[in-house]
């Protein structure tokens, strides 16, 4: 067994871990089940987190890689009960349908709002950034037009 420590979602945790648990189920089995598996091997994007703001497929990465990180999942976006400004666009624009591969492009949309912030990114752009992600339902039409409005928020205001 090995001890780690780390931050997710503004919280201090520390696990003493398996070390061949990969970041996928040591988040799951602690309650942060927006972290989904899907095709296990980095290729689809489900299991998607911000591991010191960069999105991570947590199905190939070991938790013990965690220690001393901070992680951000889908549940941690939204603050006393509102919604995130990409969590609120993609509600806006109806960039969800199944829902199953929703908590990993959010979490990568996360990671491109805070990166372009104040700038406007052409859709052509936005597809090469979320390229990590697979959607079997969406289209990916209106999940870009999610992220142009949150995009186009932050040119009104800033995000810090």
């Amino acid at each position: 067994m090995t001890k780690i420590s780390c931050v997710i979602n503004e919280q201090p945790y520390q696990f003493e871990i398996d070390p061949r648990l990969s970041l996928l189920e040591l988040l799951r089995e602690n309650g942060f089940t927006s972290v989904k598996e899907s095709c296990g091997v980095g290729e689809c994007g489900s299991c998607t987190v911000l591991v010191d703001n960069i999105p991570t497929d947590t199905c190939i990465q070991l938790a013990v890689w965690a220690d001393g990180k901070t992680i951000r999942t889908a549940e941690g976006e939204h603050k006393n009960g509102v919604l995130s400004s990409i969590q609120q666009a993609y509600v806006d624009k109806g960039a969800v349908q199944c829902g199953f591969c929703t908590p990993g492009l959010i979490m990568t949309s996360t990671a491109i709002i805070e990166k372009y912030s104040g700038q406007m990114l052409s859709r052509e752009k936005i597809r090469r950034e979320l390229a990590g992600n697979l959607c079997r339902c969406t289209g990916y039409e209106k999940v870009i037009d999610a992220v142009q409005a949150a995009l186009a928020k932050t040119m009104e205001s800033p995000a810090k």
